[in-house]
């Protein structure tokens, strides 16, 4: 009903799977280091920092790839004039 409005039909001009797999690796680089510069600020404990950094890392990874391809899947709304 309303949801199938929303989505689109796969096509030939879709981004490839590839393309959100490495928007996603190099999207959690920027956002690990991050958490790891809050962490320690809020430790003080570069060894805590680190923990936290590779735990978020794999749960956000994960969580971002499933999030762009639902989006991918989202039809642009119409034009109009």
């Amino acid at each position: 009903m309303f949801l199938d409005a929303l989505i689109k039909k796969p096509s030939k001009t879709d981004s490839p799977r590839w393309k959100s797999l490495l928007k996603t690796i190099s999207w959690r680089i920027v956002g690990t280091i991050d958490t790891i510069v809050i962490s320690y600020i809020l430790t003080g404990t570069l060894k805590i920092a680190m923990s936290i950094g590779a735990i978020e890392v794999f749960s956000k990874m994960i969580l971002y790839y499933v999030h762009e391809r639902i989006w991918e899947k989202v039809k642009s709304p119409a034009k109009t004039r």
